[in-house]
């Protein structure tokens, strides 16, 4: 399996460094991953080392949280793509889901996407925080607002598992018959896990350990 073609090359830690950064991009072009993913104040920087290369620049918006209003994350959505960004990832509303106001969450997930155009949007459900109904919701409203993929995971909820094989299931099941593609993220470190959640119905990695991923190191 070449996994080098599912694997998003991820940092989006906030202490991260221009030179942590510059090697997340060589490592990328190196072992020729299907992209980065960045937060957006480092979208032009990607977009600049990865010139003339296949890899994909992949930028989060309402990120970690989600709970941004829905023109501000549309507004960050636009500006990555003037810097370049050649998808956005962006962080569902996670309380309208609690709360059952679905209709918020399809315009929510609406809004951004007119704001994309062509540029594909995939939409973090953060299913740590999710019950299975929950998640079969989110799912469901992803179709309907005609986004491009529904994603797991930040990797940012204090004690989350991240991408789970039942999970992906789930979604995949859910998913299946739409255009909607799955992005198994968080928590993905080894190449045993990796092959799982392809198996269960992973489309794309988004994983900070692409490098040990394709080396098959498991640490």
């Amino acid at each position: 399996m070449e996994l080098e073609k599912f694997i998003e090359h991820t940092l989006l830690k906030q202490d991260a460094t221009k030179e942590e950064l510059i090697k997340l991009f060589e490592d990328a072009k190196k072992y020729n991953f299907k992209g980065v993913c960045v937060n957006g104040c480092n979208t032009a920087l990607a977009k600049e080392y990865l010139k003339n290369t296949l890899v994909k620049t992949v930028t989060v918006v309402g990120f970690p949280l989600g709970a941004g209003l829905s023109k501000v994350k549309a507004f960050e959505a636009q500006r990555a793509i003037m810097d370049g960004a050649d998808e956005i990832d962006m962080v569902m509303n996670v309380q309208s889901i609690k709360d059952k106001d679905y209709e918020y969450t399809r315009k929510d997930i609406e809004t951004v996407k007119h704001a994309c155009g062509s540029i594909p949007l995939k939409v973090i459900i953060e299913t740590d925080l999710l019950t299975k109904e929950e998640i079969k919701k989110a799912c469901e409203i992803i179709v309907e607002a005609k986004a491009d993929y529904a994603k797991t995971s930040t990797g940012f909820v204090k004690n989350g598992v991240g991408a789970k094989v039942e999970d992906i299931e789930l979604m995949a099941e859910v998913l299946r018959g739409s255009n909607v593609k799955i992005k198994a993220s968080g928590g993905i470190k080894t190449r045993e896990q990796a092959i799982k959640l392809i198996e269960a119905g992973a489309s794309r990695l988004g994983t900070s350990s692409g490098v040990n991923i394709i080396e098959g190191n498991n640490n």
